[in-house]
């Protein structure tokens, strides 16, 4: 089986922000973009929202510079997660992220990240506009290939 991942369609978000109050609601019992483990980054001159979440990268500079080791991946679900019990709050894993996605709680005094809601996303659910959507790369590229080529076919008249 695909690994599964968050992939975000930028022209889709709407700027509601419903994403990140499911999350916080969801992880904190409080909605609170603050802390939320996904973020709308918005352009409001161009009019242009981006839901922004951990990327999950196959080599995490996050994990590889936490000097206690408290983050990992799950062999379940591939995230790249935060052991709370672990972490002493040192931030090393925010600055070394380049997507800026390791947050620090600023009650807890640790890190915290999305950890694909342990396989069950809770923002995807929440999106009105489907911006964000829970499958793996090879379904969201079909999709892509299948858009493109009706669109083309359609244009030469091969499909009706």
């Amino acid at each position: 089986m695909a690994e599964k991942m968050l992939i975000v369609t930028p022209s889709k978000c709407t700027g509601c922000r419903s994403c990140e109050m499911a999350c916080s609601l969801h992880r904190e019992g409080k909605c609170s973009p603050q802390l939320s483990r996904n973020r709308v980054v918005k352009f409001e001159a161009k009019g242009i929202n981006i839901p922004t979440t951990c990327a999950n990268c196959s080599k995490p500079y996050c994990m590889l510079v936490c000097p206690v080791k408290a983050i990992s991946v799950n062999a379940d679900t591939g995230a790249v997660v935060v052991d709370e019990t672990k972490c002493i709050g040192c931030r090393a894993c925010s600055v070394a992220c380049p997507f800026g996605q390791a947050n620090y709680h600023p009650e807890k005094k640790i890190a915290f990240k999305c950890d694909l809601c342990f396989g069950d996303p809770v923002c995807v659910k929440f999106c009105p506009s489907g911006a964000i959507v829970y499958a793996s790369m090879d379904e969201v590229l079909m999709a892509k290939r299948r858009e493109f080529f009706s669109r083309f076919a359609s244009e030469e008249g091969m499909i009706r």
